[in-house]
């Protein structure tokens, strides 16, 4: 045969069969993620029938790493990440050194070394960026506070881990064997390989945020004058694909990180949305090809021949790293859904960890066995995260039925949960009860405040409660589904709830307590679909809006309309 059609053939397989089994694990409500793992353990060398070509698979799936960190990069806000800094920056490094203490511990326990045992950890650490996003979006938290969080928690978590790939190729010599078997650098030849690291990759970020921060956004913009998609949806792979190769062709960094930054600096264009809704379906393909091979790494016999292994690397994930973000989550004070919701979002691990564990194996820092338990617990444990999911209601019940425990957990001490005992009774007298204070109901309450209107904020995060009292508006910090934080807003002598958070659940909840305690209340919410404002509008009695920036206008004129009505 005069042409070689491995390339065609990987793909052409790889594609179809993680179709079949994605579909089939949507019609089993599980993530298409795991399908695409399935068929990937289906092609590999470990089960019977055809076998993909491995190689060719893995150069597929460093398009699909750089693809899915180019979006990472896209997505990277450091205005969202810093409106939660205060517990997503500690909480995740803490919660991290938690996995990693565990990880290590256990495998120091089956006969590993210690650097075994601090790299396995770190690979447990961490969460999947696709299987949360998808989750939180599936539940309409995205957008949330809970959904903020835990999306700032896992960006602080996947900054560290691409500080660990860049990190960890010159330590690999001081942690254990080099890859080709010879003995460990000596401290002053580590000393040296770190410098040179650190200064390397110190140069590549700085070129990117000095001067790639310019040339990128202009060469996007120029291409789009052109009127033309195909050739804006090639410049944008073409700087993802490009900065990739030359950030490990010139500075020596990994393709990770490269990527990471292309999409940092593509961000900083007016036109990044479009760039990554353009880019989206290409990293799609590229993102199944990349879960399809790892897949193909997975040997099924450990889960019979370890099973007590896999048990335990899966309780690392799901008990001991969430059990962690839970408590850290509850010791800042934030409420028990905040804490169970963002524990329950970082139950799995992902992408990092596949790309972690084979630089390990590659490096000589982890024996293929710990890389089949990593994957094992991964697919285990994306598998088991919906149902982590749908507990959250039934465990908070259970919880707040003890009521010594639900004491401790709610927080009666908090400062912030109450009002100041300055606060007159004359201004929470008909005045507005604003529940959330994100981009909807901020807009409102800045419209109110400048008319000089006596109004009540509730919100979850803490920040913008500490901001808001600082600047002289009060508010109260809680999950206003709880009737404690409405009653602390006085809820039962206002004249306006305003509910600007697009939660159908918790809504229907602050609507019965406000109606039980303030019968004649005018009730205006927030939702984002015609079949929800039917159900809200038939329980709240009042005025509902959709949408989100041409909402927040109607919503400002109705309530100023409303309280000067009612004056």
């Amino acid at each position: 045969m005069p042409h070689s059609f491995t390339l065609i053939t990987t793909i052409a397989v790889s594609f179809g069969l993680a179709l079949l089994m994605g579909l089939i694990a949507h019609r089993l409500k599980l993530p298409v993620l795991l399908g695409y793992l399935v068929a990937g353990v289906i092609l590999g060398s470990n089960t019977p029938g055809f076998v993909a070509d491995i190689e060719l698979s893995g150069q597929l799936a460093e398009i699909g790493v750089i693809l899915l960190m180019f979006g990472v990069g896209l997505h990277f806000s450091l205005k969202d990440l810093l409106a939660v800094r205060r517990i997503a920056l500690p909480g995740a490094i803490v919660q991290i050194g938690v996995a990693t203490t565990f990880g290590a511990i256990v495998a120091v326990s089956w006969g590993w070394t210690l650097a075994v045992g601090i790299v396995f950890g770190v690979a447990l650490s961490t969460a999947s960026t696709v299987v949360l996003l998808r989750a939180l979006e599936q539940r309409g938290l995205l957008k949330s506070v809970n959904g903020s969080i835990a999306v700032g928690w896992l960006i602080v978590e996947d900054l560290a881990m691409v500080l660990v790939l860049v990190l960890l190729p010159p330590l690999a010599g001081w942690l254990g064997t080099n890859p080709d078997g010879s003995a460990g650098e000596a401290s002053s030849d580590l000393l040296t390989t770190l410098l040179l690291t650190f200064g390397k990759v110190s140069l590549f970020i700085a070129l990117m945020l000095v001067v790639g921060k310019r040339v990128f956004p202009w060469l996007l913009w120029h291409v789009a004058s052109t009127n033309s998609n195909e050739l804006f949806i090639l410049s944008v792979i073409a700087v993802a694909i490009g900065i990739a190769y030359g950030s490990a062709m010139l500075f020596g960094v990994s393709f990770a990180l490269g990527a990471f930054f292309a999409g940092m600096v593509m961000r900083e264009s007016d036109l990044s949305h479009r760039a990554a809704q353009e880019s989206l379906p290409l990293r799609d393909a590229f993102s199944v090809l990349f879960f399809v091979s790892v897949g193909m790494l997975f040997d099924p016999d450990v889960l019979t021949e370890q099973p007590l292994h896999v048990l335990a690397t899966l309780g690392i994930i799901i008990v001991g790293k969430s059990l962690a973000a839970f408590l850290l989550v509850l010791a800042f004070r934030y409420p028990l859904n905040t804490a169970l919701t963002v524990s329950a979002s970082l139950a799995q691990i992902g992408e990092f960890s596949f790309i972690l564990a084979a630089l390990g194996v590659s490096l000589g820092l982890l024996p293929v066995e710990a890389q089949s338990l990593i994957l094992a617990g991964a697919f285990i444990s994306i598998t088991l995260n919906p149902l982590v999911f749908r507990v959250i209601e039934p465990a908070q019940a259970w919880i707040r039925t003890r009521s010594r425990l639900a004491r401790i957990l709610e927080r009666s001490d908090d400062p912030l949960a109450e009002l100041p005992t300055t606060v007159t009774s004359s201004y929470v007298t008909s005045h507005v009860v604003i529940v959330g204070y994100g981009r909807v109901g901020g807009h409102i309450g800045e419209a109110l405040a400048e008319q000089g209107l006596p109004l009540v904020v509730a919100e979850q995060n803490r920040e913008i409660v500490e901001g808001l009292r600082k600047r002289g508006i009060h508010a109260v910090a809680g999950d206003a589904a709880e009737p404690a934080v409405l009653i602390q807003a006085h809820i039962a002598r206002a004249a306006i709830l305003v509910i600007a958070v697009p939660d159908t659940l918790r809504a229907r909840r602050m609507i019965e307590t406000a109606r039980m305690l303030n019968p004649p209340i005018e009730i205006i919410v927030r939702t984002h679909n015609d079949e929800e404002a039917a159900l809200l509008r038939r329980e709240s009695g009042g005025a509902v809006f959709l949408g989100e920036h041409e909402l927040a206008l109607s919503m400002t004129r109705h309530v100023l309309t409303k309280i000067t009505a009612s004056k």
